[in-house]
């Protein structure tokens, strides 16, 4: 199983910028984003494929957030524009298992989690 440490979360502003970063044991060919807000299910954020070339994103975060990967050193990013108040959640890093390229939204696709890191975008 891929072992992965999420970072960069932290309080900020409406209108902010943040990135976040998730070390791996390794990246898989499926890396991805979710995130959960208090009370509610963990949602689908963004995922990427092997090479970059494909990238999935939710509405809700289309246009405003980018994922990307640094293969040589085993780092997964999230960069967050324009955040919102309703962006405030738990954002976890997740890996499909290895040789699988098919990008997929549902959790249960992925088998490998983060601890998450919190990110609270405050109006």
């Amino acid at each position: 199983q891929v072992q992965l440490v999420e970072s960069g979360g932290r309080w900020v502003q409406a209108g902010d910028s943040l990135r976040l970063s998730c070390a791996a044991s390794e990246l898989t060919n499926v890396m991805g984003w979710f995130r959960q807000a208090p009370g509610k299910g963990r949602e689908f954020v963004a995922a990427i494929s092997w090479n970059g070339d494909s990238t999935v994103y939710a509405d809700s975060v289309k246009g405003r957030f980018t994922i990307s990967r640094d293969d040589a050193k085993n780092m997964l990013y999230l960069q967050m524009d324009s955040l919102e108040p309703d962006d405030t959640a738990v954002y976890y890093c997740a890996a499909r298992p290895g040789r699988v390229t098919v990008i997929r939204r549902d959790r249960a696709a992925f088998t490998s989690w983060g601890q998450g890191t919190q990110v609270t975008v405050s109006s």
